[in-house]
């Protein structure tokens, strides 16, 4: 029997801060939720599978079991699957293609299955055929994943700005959940990083990126948001994540993004580095500490 968030959320008040990072899957899936927990976690992010490969296996259902049982025991909300780094929904290859389509199905698939709600893909490069074509094909990658009967949302997340990507500004977003069928299944996962390499500066203009997303696409469609410093200069269009605070956005950038009371409720994903100068738990002491300062949770 799969335990929805729902029923979760009625059993446990959500706390007023969901801050995470990405967790290793190493061992069994299950265990991600134990090493959440342990890095001061209350909601996180996984890969469902190896992301360095197109194989995997299927996912028992005793553990996928266990997986949300421990979601529930250690008080751990709205977790967020993240798809591989092979696939290409935009690729004009039709073999990636069909491969980047089949990981898609199988990852939402897989999602249910764990009782995740959210699912973030990058949008994919068109390799030089074309934004339209491009965009094209991601629409119908995302349609016909979606003709599946499952609950997970798929969540679209910014780019930034590499040659041939695609989903490096709101409108390119807003085309896509525009051109969809099933709009209502799709959101947006809002990545710092990306956004400022990108060119929007969120130092000081994260409200302003905010009310454009609200205007194009509807606020109510942000339901992530992966929260890394940037190692590159603004508009930069380098996807170098860095520690909270120690990159171009810095620490009072991370002050401005955390006073906007629109993602108060929102998962805050780190997808930081872990080296000599700080862990995941660095990060996680430093986004709450940052957060307390302007009066966040």
């Amino acid at each position: 029997m799969l335990i929805s968030q729902e029923s979760v959320s009625l059993i446990q008040k959500v706390p007023a801060l969901l801050i995470g990072v990405h967790v290793s899957i190493a061992g069994s899936i299950d265990l991600s939720v134990l090493r959440a927990k342990e890095a001061g976690c209350n909601t996180f992010q996984i890969f469902t599978r190896n992301p360095r490969g197109w194989s995997f296996s299927p996912l028992q259902e005793a553990i996928a079991a266990a997986f949300r049982e421990n979601l529930s025991r250690n008080r751990i909300w709205s977790p967020v699957a993240h798809m591989p780094y092979l696939p290409n929904l935009a690729s004009p290859k039709d073999d990636i293609y069909r491969r980047s389509v089949e990981t898609l199905l199988s990852e939402i698939k897989r999602c249910d299955l764990l009782g995740i709600p959210f699912l973030v893909t990058h949008l994919g490069s068109h390799l030089g055929f074309g934004e339209e074509e491009g965009r094209r094909r991601i629409v119908s990658a995302i349609d016909r994943a979606l003709e599946l009967d499952c609950k997970c949302m798929i969540l679209l997340e910014n780019t930034a700005g590499q040659k041939n990507s695609l989903g490096s500004d709101v409108d390119a977003i807003c085309a896509i959940l525009g051109s969809s069928s099933t709009p209502d299944r799709l959101g947006l996962c809002l990545d710092t990083c990306h956004a400022f390499a990108a060119g929007y500066d969120v130092r000081s203009r994260f409200s302003a990126l905010l009310d454009e997303v609200d205007r194009s696409i509807g606020i109510s469609k942000l339901k992530v948001i992966h929260m890394n410093d940037c190692k590159g200069d603004l508009g930069s269009h380098l996807d170098r994540h860095e520690h909270i605070g120690l990159g171009k956005i810095g620490e009072s950038g991370f002050r401005s993004i955390l006073s906007d009371k629109r993602i108060r409720d929102l998962p805050l994903i780190m997808e930081t580095p872990i080296d000599s100068r700080r862990d995941d738990r660095g990060n996680i002491a430093k986004l709450r500490e940052l957060a307390q300062e302007v009066g966040f949770g």
